[in-house]
């Protein structure tokens, strides 16, 4: 067997030994980030359905200039409160979410057939404000167009002609589709998971054995330093390549106890879907191994390598983070940028979209060149003393 091959094995033997590297390595991702995204998504959900089904409460100033309206916002639901001494205070000190203030010149604008002003008063900023401000105001424009159309009605014009243009919306989108909606994050998910899958075998494989003194021995074999080198960054990638695969089974079998039902949309992670996203993502687990093992061997010692890490994670991150803020339409000349074409692919493959083959081609032959350029620099890294004994 090549001496590759046998440290390949002796890494990845070493590191199954080591529970807390397995914890750290195979474990604490899949646990870890399906638990997160189920919890947050369920609170989210709960919380949202609570504020929108709860009694609206709404104080109300100025009610008696308003009779009818007050009346209309009663029969539909809301219940009226007092109004508050200062309303601008009160909804700036989250006493109340919102507060509609009918003005004095109401009656008057009305008698008069002008548009009477009604004011709401929120802070949107408020996330705690935003259902109470939506479900006021839809009870507000439902009574201006109830009365706009008796108005109508009364001068014998017909209603219809006040809606020159009807909107039919044609919703294109599927329950497979508007999964994308709940799992935009599951891209960054995987590529945090793609790094810190092999982060721990990366440090402990490199500055870990140099700080501990047992890779003298292991060098002073007849092997060539590059294979003992490339053997470590293939166990790497492995126990990175491992960890994804262990996130994707766990979110296959998480997704299904979300709350999605009523809101049609279909979460399930097939297992063809599952092959297709490791498939994609795949080369991102050789880069990030070559990226690990290259920064960990510069460390002199455990603790500074892990000091690279964080750093080291942002890489990931950037691409997830703009793909999430401004999405953007997948284009061929896009696919040959390592981890952002990622990105882009797997939001395809959720959505349930046909991803072309040539651009699964070009994302891995884009990202693999990176990765095996970044590998062939790192395992020349033995041969150089001043790394290998910074202190020398």
């Amino acid at each position: 067997m090549s001496g590759l091959g046998i440290v390949f094995r002796k890494e990845v033997r070493e590191n199954l030994r080591d529970r807390k590297a397995v914890f750290n390595s195979l474990l604490l991702g899949p646990i870890l980030f399906p638990i997160l995204f189920i919890g947050l998504a369920w609170f989210s959900a709960s919380k949202q359905m609570e504020r929108a089904e709860q009694v609206l409460e709404v104080p109300v100033v100025g009610a008696e200039h308003a009779a009818s309206l007050v009346a209309f916002l009663e029969q539909q639901g809301m219940v009226v409160q007092p109004a508050p001494a200062d309303p601008e205070r009160a909804v700036r000190q989250q006493e109340v979410p919102v507060v509609i203030r009918i003005p004095d010149r109401f009656g008057e604008q009305w008698a008069a057939g002008e548009p009477a002003v009604v004011e709401v008063i929120a802070d949107p900023s408020r996330r705690a404000s935003e259902i109470p401000m939506r479900r006021v105001k839809g009870l507000l424009n439902a009574y201006s167009r109830q009365i706009g159309f008796l108005r109508l009605q009364l001068r014998g014009v017909s209603p219809s002609l006040a809606v020159p243009v009807m909107v039919k919306d044609v919703d294109l989108s599927t329950p497979r589709s508007r999964a994308l909606l709940l799992m935009i994050f599951l891209p960054y998910l995987l590529m945090i998971t793609a790094f810190t899958g092999g982060m721990h075998l990366a440090i402990d494989s490199t500055a870990g054995e140099k700080e501990r003194g047992s890779l003298e021995p292991l060098l002073i074999n007849p092997v060539p330093r590059w294979q003992i080198m490339s053997g470590k960054m293939a166990a790497t990638t492995l126990f990175a390549f491992a960890s994804l695969t262990l996130t994707l089974l766990a979110f296959r079998f998480a997704l299904p106890f979300m709350p999605t039902g009523a809101l049609g949309i279909d979460l399930s992670l097939r297992m063809q879907t599952i092959g297709r996203i490791l498939l994609a993502i795949a080369p991102v687990a050789l880069l990030a191994a070559a990226l690990l093992t290259l920064l960990a061997t510069y460390a002199r010692s455990f603790r500074e390598a892990q000091s690279y890490m964080g750093l080291v994670i942002l890489i990931p991150m950037i691409p997830s983070i703009l793909f999430m803020a401004n999405p953007v339409k997948p284009e061929t000349a896009m696919m040959a940028i390592p981890i952002f074409a990622q990105n882009l692919l797997i939001g395809e493959i959720v959505r349930g979209e046909s991803v072309p083959w040539h651009w699964l081609g070009l994302s891995s032959g884009g990202t693999l060149l990176v990765g095996l350029a970044l590998a062939a620099f790192a395992a020349t890294l033995f041969n150089r003393s001043r790394v290998m004994f910074p202190g020398s």
